[in-house]
């Protein structure tokens, strides 16, 4: 398989999660070949485009920011029992999304085990070393590191009328961070579950986001 077979043949595989096994009889090629052809061409997409994926450095600092986490689901590999997420009730990895409020992507995070819970997460990667916490609005999942968050139910207590109406408000606000990740899960690698060897997942998510931040 040439090149640019090579390179059709892995395109189709990180916009669809296609089948290796489908893939090679579509190509009339073995499987071992696709497999071959998916490993090498991911690896230099990720390396040629790492440079066009945004640092937290490259993310705007004067206007208001929208963070959230998500899910990329993967096989449940018995040696990464950190993969597993409680709250999503499957394994993957966990990845922080950054946008602005017209919904346009500024930067997403390298991933971390599932069970990382969103304000780990940030912690982990440093965000709030880069930028004001008072710029960015997020979930529940943030409360407690100065975010601008909806307001928890105090235990065996109420809201009060003012959080009732904030509450809502908030959550209206951060749609547009949660359209860019269903957008950025319309390339099916990231939203079925990825059966590559979970070792070679991190450089897949580098290569499906250097297309999307360095192509498209």
């Amino acid at each position: 398989m040439g090149l640019l077979g090579a390179l059709v043949v892995t395109l189709k595989y990180l916009r669809r999660n296609r089948v290796q096994a489908e893939l090679a009889e579509s190509h009339g090629v073995s499987q071992s070949t696709i497999s071959r052809a998916i490993a090498a061409v991911t690896t230099l997409l990720a390396d040629a485009l790492e440079e066009d994926i945004p640092t937290l450095a490259d993310v705007p600092t004067n206007t208001t920011l929208l963070i959230d986490g998500t899910i990329l689901p993967c096989l449940d590999w018995a040696d990464q029992p950190s993969l597993y997420s409680v709250k999503h009730h499957h394994t993957g990895v966990n990845i922080q999304v950054i946008t602005d409020t017209l919904g346009r992507l500024h930067w997403i995070s390298s991933p971390l085990p599932g069970s990382t819970h969103d304000v780990t997460a940030l912690d982990t990667h440093d965000i709030l070393t880069h930028l004001d916490p008072t710029k960015i609005i997020a979930d529940k999942g943030y409360i407690g590191r100065g975010l601008t968050t909806p307001v928890r139910t105090p235990p065996r207590g109420h809201l009060t009328s003012d959080d009732e109406e904030h509450n809502p408000h908030i959550n209206h606000i951060r749609w547009p961070v949660e359209q860019a990740i269903a957008h950025l899960k319309t390339w099916r690698i990231l939203s079925t579950i990825y059966r590559r060897p979970y070792t070679t997942f991190e450089t897949t998510i580098k290569a499906v986001l250097g297309i999307i931040f360095g192509i498209l």
